[in-house]
């Protein structure tokens, strides 16, 4: 069977068509690029992620991460790979050339990622944090310590982690016990135990570099009393060579629904007495610095969800062109007549422009985050700076939370495409199901990310932040009108949007009342319904670029993939949206039944 990675013509539209990332060259910051090398590196990123990464995906999942002798064991198909990852300089392409990176714009950064990291996520998951480390080490650091790290770590000469989760201290990041007592010297000993912490360990480098969240002896309970610590596996010596063993451990590694490949480990620290670490910023500032890291990561898990449900999508669409099964509904009183493939019958049809709609509305998604920070990092005033960052702020959670969900959601439906086929390991779609799933659980689950855009973002600047952004989908139905055959999906986009406005405020109403956890008990529901209304902008503006593409006479090659998107379009605001609708309804209902149930009353 074809194997996939990230659909190339879909990825180049997003890029170069519909967010004309290219125009980051005119900018003094990206004047060594061009289009043209642009694409040069993305190809390079694609043929690498097809001919290295991805036949590591399936034996990677049967090969395992292992604990053995007290040391994790990486599946040995992911060391050629990884060595040629590191020469290849993938660990860190938005970084500077003289940190090993490649200086890329952020929204071509996220491109490379997509055919990286969306290849499998397992080889990658021991690529990723080394890159969030060391950016909060770039940021907060001494100059010592980004001296001693910060290279280090984007060239994947050494490996990071995020030790935040402990066993009793979980979304409830205050309650944790891990203790950092003061040396003299200017370094703490640490001790207490983590869970579930990613690459934890690993043989694939030769150190690790673990940002920790401890509590310095005697500072206040709760999340202002949190600081953060550097803390090395081997301790790292003022001249840059690495020194004895430090006192921090694996213990062992999760047996896990999916990503079988990665290490997912216990850690403990302190056990003989002798785990140093260097405070990293000021003290009782842990939780602050960890968002830096926090936020790179939920955006990458959003991308790693939609990365999943696009192989999904590929492996059901080429499954549904060959497989053979039933006649054609016009002839199905013939018994005669040939089978025809299952793409010709209505209801797979229905599940594939399903899952192309929300593959490709997600992939927009997530580049126009990125797109975002580009957009910051070149804004010519503060203002304009503001605007960007606010629109990245605004919507992260909701990235992660819905392409998680939906990402999952169309990985189910790829699987469903395949039959019973697909419930075997004779194609890899039952594993991209269970791969995907942790998505909308670890980085703060959907709940926690709903609590944050309810809480915090809707009201960012007294509003300014959200009101922008629905300028910004205003912004793109207006130039949809524009053309005959989206004027009628521009309406349906306008009366949502008057929707929107109006649920928004009932929630924020709610939220400030004494009724404020009836609105935390639709607060998901809340996050859903702006996922969808994201998806139609989204896929409105995609369109809008693809009837002026037509317009001018499109190549016979590009026509249809540009008729797709006009159908992308029709099919999620005529479809999906009427549902949407009936979610803001229901929200406006105010149910209370979840806040006034009983602890008794639901049984077991």
């Amino acid at each position: 069977m074809a194997q996939y990675v990230a659909d190339k013509r879909d990825v180049d539209f997003v890029l170069f068509e519909m967010l004309e990332a290219q125009k980051m060259a005119q900018f003094e910051k990206y004047k060594s690029f061009n289009q043209k090398s642009f694409e040069m590196i993305l190809n390079e990123a694609r043929n690498f992620a097809l001919n290295e990464i991805l036949p590591t995906y399936s034996l990677g999942d049967r090969e395992g991460a292992k604990f053995v002798n007290g040391a994790v064991q990486s599946p040995p198909c992911f060391k050629r790979p990884f060595e040629l990852f590191r020469e290849g300089e993938w660990g860190a392409v938005s970084e500077a050339p003289e940190l090993g990176g490649q200086g890329l714009p952020h929204t071509f950064a996220t491109a490379v990622s997509e055919y990286m990291v969306g290849t499998n996520f397992s080889f990658a998951s021991y690529t990723m944090l080394s890159h969030g480390a060391g950016k909060m080490i770039e940021l907060y650091g001494t100059e010592k310590q980004k001296e001693l790290f910060l290279k280090n770590l984007y060239t994947l000469k050494w490996g990071g982690t995020m030790l935040l989760t402990e066993p009793n201290a979980g979304s409830d990041v205050g309650n944790l016990e891990t203790i950092a007592v003061p040396n003299g010297d200017g370094t703490y000993s640490l001790t207490g135990n983590k869970i579930f912490i990613t690459s934890g360990d690993q043989d694939l480098v030769e150190n690790i570099i673990h940002p920790v969240l401890a509590r310095i002896e005697g500072e206040p309970k709760g999340t202002k009393g949190i600081s953060i610590f550097i803390v090395p596996k081997f301790w790292v010596n003022d001249d840059g060579s690495m020194g004895e063993r430090n006192d921090i451990i694996c213990t062992g590694i999760e047996e896990k629904m999916g990503l079988h490949g990665s290490a997912t480990c216990s850690m403990s620290m302190g056990s003989k007495g002798k785990c140093r670490g260097y405070l990293l910023g000021e003290k009782n500032k842990g939780m602050k610095i960890m968002f830096t890291m926090m936020n790179e990561a939920r955006l990458g898990v959003g991308l790693q969800a939609f990365s999943h449900a696009s192989a999904a999508y590929l492996y059901a669409l080429n499954y549904a062109k060959e497989r053979l099964q039933g006649r054609a509904l016009e002839n199905i009183s013939d018994h005669a007549a040939p089978p025809v493939a299952i793409i010709n019958h209505p209801d797979v049809r229905r599940m594939l422009l399903e899952m192309k709609a929300y593959v490709e509305g997600m992939r927009s998604f997530t580049y126009y985050i990125a797109s975002c920070f580009d957009q910051a990092e070149i804004a010519k005033s503060e203002e304009e700076k503001e605007l960007a960052q606010g629109m990245a702020d605004l919507l992260t959670p909701v990235l992660k939370t819905y392409n998680s969900n939906k990402g999952f959601d169309m990985c189910v439906k790829a699987l469903q495409v395949f039959g019973g086929a697909g419930y075997t390991r004779d194609y890899p779609v039952e594993q991209i199901v269970r791969d995907c799933k942790i998505t909308s659980i670890y980085e703060g689950t959907d709940g926690i990310q709903a609590m944050d855009l309810l809480g915090r973002k809707i009201g960012m600047k007294n509003g300014k932040v959200f009101m922008n952004f629905i300028g910004a989908i205003q912004q793109s139905v207006n130039a949809a009108k524009k053309f005959p055959s989206l004027s009628p999906l521009s309406t349906s986009m306008e009366e949502i949007l008057k929707r929107l406005g109006d649920v928004a405020m009932h929630m924020g109403k709610t939220a400030m009342s004494s009724d404020y956890k009836v609105a935390f008990a639709h607060s998901v529901q809340f996050l859903d319904v702006i996922g969808d209304i994201v998806m139609a902008w989204m896929l409105i503006w995609r369109a809008g670029v693809a009837a002026q593409a037509l317009e001018k006479g499109a190549k016979k090659k590009d026509a249809s993939y540009y008729e797709g998107q006009i159908k992308n379009a029709d099919y999620f605001i005529n479809n999906i949206l009427p549902v949407t609708i009936g979610k803001i309804s229901s929200i406006e209902k105010s149910g209370r039944a979840a806040v006034e149930i009983s602890v008794e009353a639901f049984g077991g």
